[in-house]
């Protein structure tokens, strides 16, 4: 046997359990060694710095 529905659900209903799906900006912290804004647990994209030890070498752009 397959799931079957007993009734059609209308377009509001089906919606109301889709209202939730909304996407969320991502958490940003400050870099510890230059203060740029950085996603946590990660190395800074712009002194390539992880808990104030240089971890990559930053790009000079």
């Amino acid at each position: 046997m397959s799931i079957c529905p007993k009734n059609k659900s209308s377009k509001a209903r089906r919606d109301k359990r889709r209202a939730n799906w909304k996407m969320s900006a991502p958490t940003l912290v400050k870099c510890s060694n230059c203060g740029e804004l950085m996603l946590p647990h990660r190395v800074c994209k712009a002194c390539g710095c992880y808990n104030k030890k240089e971890i990559v070498k930053a790009s000079a752009n």
